[in-house]
């Protein structure tokens, strides 16, 4: 199996959008191969559809929100959140709606952002899938910054990247942390965890702290723990008790990937800022948003290149051998690998229980029509 070729499971909730980028104007998205549509009604609920009319086949994301429907922009055919056509402007009487409905997507909004569930929805009633729970998110004391990645590669070198703590060579003055080694690889059934030390440039533990962010001056190497964790098919990783960072995937295709890298720095230290009322606590938070976007930008672009040229040398050498040091690599590629064969197998246990209902449904209509 070509690791770079490998396709997503489908059975997992991706991330399409941050929620304050979602209002009542529709917005189109793009998942694996899918374009879709998300807009909020007059409740402020949101819904996924696939982003075509089924009259003429165009983009339902030119349209508007009217009410609870979604119009197009076309013919002014309406379509409420489930995609069944409610409204034909110009119907006749002896006329009936269509029948046929627009897919119509599992949609979650959660920790400021919109996840979308591509697979079996069935397996939605059966197990226990949910997004990644982003728990810092809401939390007062935390401060968070996003920057989106956008790289014309498979998302199978992102993980790689995020999994491999040995290139801050590359990220000079961005960097959080230097001299990272790998002391643990854990591997479970759904993760793979790598544990470095490594040396950490910022330490939150003064009231002015925050301006290390801003000032390279003020930092000083530290000894800390940093801890990056795969969990298919997200990624977080923590910096001591100071940083926590999540990569919330969006692959679009084989040779596309979007995602939203999430950073917060912890504020946990400051206990008297704490006793505080709420509302001081929330206007402090929400003024600190974005703090650490220059650095958090910076990394994002270089990363991004190097990436991008892995993934042109991968077309141009085509199965070319690669050499590699790091264990966190082969794990995350096992992962991967095995996420498409659960896949595949548990595609393969559906098509298999169909064809036997089926069948065994043909013979009872069999054995009735002899009796």
């Amino acid at each position: 199996m070509d690791l770079r070729t490998c396709e997503i499971n489908l059975n997992h909730w991706y991330v399409v959008a941050q929620s304050r980028e979602i209002t009542t104007k529709p917005v189109e998205v793009k998942l694996w191969y899918r374009s879709i549509v998300l807009y909020r009604d007059s409740t402020g609920k949101i819904y996924g559809l696939d982003n075509r009319c089924p009259h003429r086949q165009v983009k339902l994301s030119d349209g508007k929100v009217v009410e609870n429907s979604l119009e197009c922009a076309y013919h002014g055919w309406k379509f409420n959140g489930e995609g069944s056509c409610t409204l034909i402007p110009y119907l006749l009487e002896n006329q009936a709606l269509p029948q046929g409905k627009i897919y119509s997507y599992p949609v979650q909004e959660s920790d400021g952002f919109i996840w979308i569930f591509l697979g079996d929805k069935e397996l939605l009633k059966s197990e226990n899938i949910q997004p990644m729970s982003i728990g810092e998110w809401e939390h007062l004391n935390y401060i968070s910054t996003v920057s989106v990645i956008d790289c014309q590669a498979h998302f199978s070198f992102l993980i790689e990247n995020l999994m491999d703590m040995y290139h801050g060579h590359l990220h000079e003055d961005y960097q959080a942390w230097t001299d990272a080694k790998l002391k643990k690889l854990i591997t479970t059934e759904n993760e793979v965890k790598g544990v470095y030390e490594a040396k950490s440039y910022y330490k939150i533990d003064k009231i002015w702290s925050i301006f290390q962010l801003f000032f390279p001056r003020l930092r000083s190497l530290h000894s800390e723990s940093l801890m990056v964790n795969y969990c298919y098919p997200h990624w977080q990783s923590t910096l001591g008790k100071d940083f926590t960072i999540y990569c919330l995937f969006s692959p679009i295709s084989l040779t596309h990937t979007k995602a939203y890298l999430v950073h917060f720095t912890s504020l946990n230290a400051f206990w008297r800022l704490h006793k505080l009322p709420q509302w001081f606590r929330q206007f402090i938070k929400d003024k600190l948003y974005g703090a650490a976007q220059t650095m958090l930008d910076g990394l994002v672009k270089q990363d991004i290149t190097m990436i991008e040229q892995e993934q042109q040398a991968y077309e141009k050498l085509l199965r070319k051998p690669t050499y590699e040091v790091n264990a966190t690599i082969p794990a995350v590629q096992k992962m991967i690998k095995k996420q498409v064969a659960t896949k595949d197998i548990s595609a393969f246990v559906k098509k298999f229980t169909l064809d036997l209902d089926e069948k065994t449904n043909k013979q009872k209509s069999e054995e009735n029509s002899i009796r």
